[in-house]
């Protein structure tokens, strides 16, 4: 790929894209709630400073705050769960066919919070933050570990005064966070649910996540990650990266069914200009992500997501997750290339609270690692199951 191509289309289009589609600063503050948890001593002995958790709740608490439940997003989602988009909130709520009155996560019992992850770039402390000398993080921002980011998720449980989660629910990364609660706080956590997520990253997937982090590092306009003064932020790396998880997201099969060979608009895609159709839907999703995301956020978020193994330093897997007394939903997906069912299998075989035994609660959908979020019936049942175990 020609990166140096400029031609005025490119211009024009990185006239349009902002620098960073964070939240900053001065923006509306939409459903946001704000925690200051004060310093957080990491993984890598790095004391990360003045780390502010932003998050969104539904539902009320009850008097002994025991009906909290923790909703934890994916990689590139945020702490608005349900709700409209609006100023200062670029996207609608990614879960409201599942959170809401009567809904399987009924706010008419559950106290539901969903926080912002750690490293992110939707109001909580991540590298497009400000540092304490006043200039973002930037390069500067250190590298996290998933169980970072579940020490400030505990922070902002205490901030709340919630001793024990009714639940701790997640998909994809969420899910990661989610059976972290499970095996590191046994006793502040009920009841886990792991959706779409795999007792540690596998080599297969750390090598296709490398592929995205240096599509995102290869961008010039990335500048080593201090591009936030820039006219122009990395969008291309970014959108690039974008569209390369989305085939990871998706399943061939979708796509197949969904697109076939057909090209978009009337121009046959062996002409010049012309395009396949499943080519634009991932421009599409790309050029969108640019204007919602954080290119830092994008290579720390996934670097957290490469550190996951829930037994390292706690012996093989059976013995680790032995510390779960939680009843524990595994839920795997047929069609998941990203994290496949094998290692949802492998997970539920070695836990000893299954809701389903030693095996996962398997959801067959044709839409791949993102059924977690498209198929809702499916899904819904298996929290409704569990919330009432």
């Amino acid at each position: 790929m020609d990166w140096q191509r400029d031609s005025s289309a490119a211009s024009t289009s990185a006239a349009r894209v902002p620098v960073t589609g964070a939240w900053r600063e001065g923006d509306p503050v939409a459903d946001r709630r704000f925690v200051d948890l004060g310093s957080l001593r990491l993984e890598s002995g790095r004391e990360l400073p003045r780390v502010r958790v932003a998050y969104e709740t539904w539902g009320e608490p009850n008097a002994a705050r025991d009906n909290a439940v923790l909703v934890l997003h994916a990689l590139t989602g945020d702490a608005h769960v349900v709700g409209a988009a609006g100023p200062g909130q670029p996207t609608a709520g990614w879960w409201p066919e599942l959170v809401g009155p009567g809904l399987a996560i009924d706010t008419d019992r559950w106290w539901v919070i969903a926080p912002n992850v750690l490293g992110g770039c939707q109001g909580t402390t991540g590298p497009a933050s400000v540092a304490p000398d006043g200039a973002e993080w930037g390069s500067r921002f250190p590298r996290l570990t998933i169980r970072d980011q579940v020490a400030a998720q505990a922070g902002l449980a205490d901030a709340l005064g919630i001793e024990r989660f009714a639940a701790v629910v997640g998909g994809s990364m969420g899910g990661m966070h989610a059976l972290e609660w499970g095996v590191g706080m046994p006793e502040r956590v009920a009841r886990v649910g792991v959706l779409a997520a795999p007792p540690a990253t596998s080599p297969d997937q750390l090598a296709r996540n490398s592929l995205q982090l240096e599509a995102v590092r290869l961008d010039p306009r990335f500048a080593d990650g201090d591009y936030y003064d820039a006219e122009s932020g990395p969008w291309r790396g970014l959108a690039l990266a974008r569209r390369m998880a989305m085939l990871e997201y998706r399943s061939g099969t979708e796509l197949d069914e969904r697109f076939g060979r057909e090209w978009q608009s009337a121009l046959d895609p062996h002409t010049a200009g012309g395009r396949y159709a499943v080519e634009s839907y991932l421009d599409f999703h790309g050029n969108r992500f640019t204007r919602r995301f954080d290119a830092n956020s994008y290579l720390v978020l996934t670097e957290a997501m490469n550190s996951h193994d829930v037994a390292r330093g706690r012996g093989a897997l059976a013995e680790a997750v032995a510390r779960v007394r939680a009843t524990t939903l595994v839920l795997g997906i047929t069609s998941d290339r990203y994290f496949p069912l094998e290692g949802q299998r492998r997970l539920a075989a070695a836990l000893p609270n299954g809701l389903d035994g030693h095996e996962p609660t398997i959801v067959d959908s044709p839409f791949g690692h993102d059924a977690f979020l498209l198929d809702v019936e499916a899904v819904g049942a298996a929290v409704t199951r569990l919330l009432a175990a």
